[in-house]
């Protein structure tokens, strides 16, 4: 038998049965969607975790500063942190168990009847803070090196803190005293997306810092271009205290590729499960319609048989027929994956990363399956004897 004319007998067997054909391919057409949505979706997300990664955390490093018998870092280094390739803004802050929960108040009254002190952090820092902290002045404006190097008494307050204290304007430049010390509050600093916790807080000019014991710088914040955080994570404690850069502790970002990667990794594993159940539930629906359809059709079997075909056409026509329907459900499955995928990224204005490769595959995979489905099948019709066949 030629199998121009093979695959004619298949197509006729099909066809004579359009309704159980496409339900039987239902399963591999499932089966195959799914794998194609499975790998679709989680490749266009982990595209988007690298494109949309958040801003805030893979641009951001923190060189901690250990206590030591002498200063690793001084107020004047983070000069030569922002003159690295890839750095946008930084900033030294100075932390002290002296400087935490000190006794603040707005008015230099001390009334019983009323509590006017707030317990607040006072902290030092340089004067790029706001951009370091990527925040914004609420009110007024924040010390400089002029400042710093007059030594003024001047403080910046968060914007919680301002709250706290009922300070709501400085165009009448209102004080704060910390213990019997009046600071004229220049500016309020607000709407932090790093170290919130400033927004409590106290900040002065390392020179006023002295008194309170924040002389000491304990951490530098940096904030890098998108990309550089690792470079700058390596450079920057070597920029901050040359022969030293071992004793200081850098927080830098995770991989960005790591998170698409463990993305990809976890959807991948939950849903090609899923998938390969589809499609093992798709095979033995082929292989169950493709036995009864043996079982109805011993009379054909055996007047093929009666009339000069080998067992090998007879498994042949069977094989090709699961086949077929098997490739129809793959290609009709794949097609229909990657009109999910698109209509998904659509939705969340993602852009679609579709593998060439899997929708060529697809439908491959359907005919592996719907071949495998029928080998009893066929096999069970080959066996037939054309006498017991006919009767």
């Amino acid at each position: 038998m030629k199998l121009r004319d093979l695959l004619d007998e298949a197509m006729a067997g099909l066809l004579a049965r359009p309704v159980r054909s496409a339900l039987t391919a239902l399963g591999t057409v499932l089966g195959i969607a799914t794998l194609v949505i499975t790998l679709g979706v989680s490749a266009t997300a982990g595209n988007q975790i690298v494109g949309r990664f958040d801003e805030l955390t893979a641009t951001s490093v923190t060189v901690e500063v250990p206590e030591n018998p002498f200063p690793l870092v001084g107020w004047g280094d983070v000069d030569r942190v922002t003159r690295l390739r890839g750095v946008v803004s930084a900033a030294a802050l100075a932390e002290s168990k002296e400087g935490a929960n000190l006794s603040v108040r707005a008015t230099d009254v001390v009334d019983p009847a009323r509590v006017t002190d707030q317990p607040l952090t006072v902290v030092a820092t340089s004067p790029g803070l706001p951009a370091a902290v990527k925040g914004r002045m609420i009110e007024g404006r924040y010390f400089d090196a002029g400042h710093q190097a007059r030594g003024d008494k001047v403080v910046v307050l968060g914007a919680q803190a301002a709250k706290m204290l009922g300070i709501t304007r400085l165009d009448r430049a209102p004080a704060v005293f910390i213990g019997t010390r009046a600071y004229t509050v220049i500016g309020v600093l607000g709407e932090l997306r790093r170290e919130k916790s400033l927004a409590g807080a106290v900040m002065l000019p390392p020179a006023i810092g002295k008194r309170y014991g924040l002389d000491t710088v304990t951490r530098v914040l940096v904030n890098t271009g998108l990309g550089a955080a690792a470079l700058i994570a390596e450079q920057a404690p070597t920029a901050l205290s040359p022969g030293h850069e071992g004793l200081l502790q850098v927080i830098s970002p995770p991989s960005p590729t790591r998170a698409r990667d463990a993305v990809e990794g976890d959807v991948n594993a939950l849903f090609l499960i899923l998938g390969l159940v589809s499609l093992v539930v798709g095979a033995v629906g082929i292989a169950n319609v493709t036995l009864v359809t043996v079982m109805e059709r011993v009379a054909e079997i055996g007047l093929r048989r009666a009339l000069g075909a080998a067992r090998r056409h007879v498994a042949a026509q069977f094989l090709l027929e699961s086949t077929l329907t098997g490739l129809v459900g793959g290609a009709v499955g794949a097609s229909a994956g990657v009109v999910v995928i698109v209509a998904v990224c659509a939705a969340k204005q993602w852009t679609p990363v579709l593998d060439v490769r899997l929708a060529v595959l697809a439908p491959a995979a359907g005919a592996v399956v719907g071949l495998l489905a029928g080998l009893y099948p066929a096999l069970r019709a080959a066996r037939m004897e054309p006498v017991n066949a006919l009767r």
